[in-house]
């Protein structure tokens, strides 16, 4: 069969699977949420227990991060993205799944040349650009203070 790429892509687009969208929506807003109201229950947790705010807001970061590199060590997380999509992009909990699932994925090829070398395949990228980024805006910021 031999087709234009315009009529390609109507094709493609005739036959792909309609998304549901407000669906989606709606279960990425859910269990976001959720992800979001359970760091607000450790927080003020962490508080009651005579944390200073700052001290508290660390240590709710560590649990989190601690809990989703659990969980998709254990297959939740995986799971519980097919069901919620982008809901389980919550920043902190969402990169710490990016850091443990090609690990896991790669534990089979060993520790160093494995786990450790695919750890940051993912998350490689932002660290970098995110410390550039930070350095580049500190410097311009120690520029415009002088």
């Amino acid at each position: 069969m031999d087709m234009t790429p315009q009529e390609y892509q109507r094709y493609v687009k005739k036959m792909a699977p309609k998304s549901p969208v407000v669906k989606n929506t709606a279960l990425a807003f859910l269990v976001g949420g959720a992800i979001c109201s359970l760091g607000q229950l450790i927080q003020n947790g962490y508080l009651r227990q005579g944390l200073d705010p700052t001290d508290a807001g660390t240590a709710t970061a560590v649990t989190l991060i601690f809990l989703s590199a659990l969980a998709t060590g254990l297959g939740g997380y995986q799971r519980l993205a097919r069901f919620a999509g982008a809901g389980t992009l919550v920043p902190i909990t969402g990169f710490a799944n990016a850091v443990v699932s090609p690990a896991i994925d790669f534990k089979s090829e060993g520790f160093v040349t494995g786990m450790a070398a695919k750890m940051f395949l993912v998350a490689g990228p932002v660290i970098v650009f995110g410390t550039l980024a930070s350095v580049v805006y500190g410097v311009i910021l120690q520029l415009s203070a002088s």
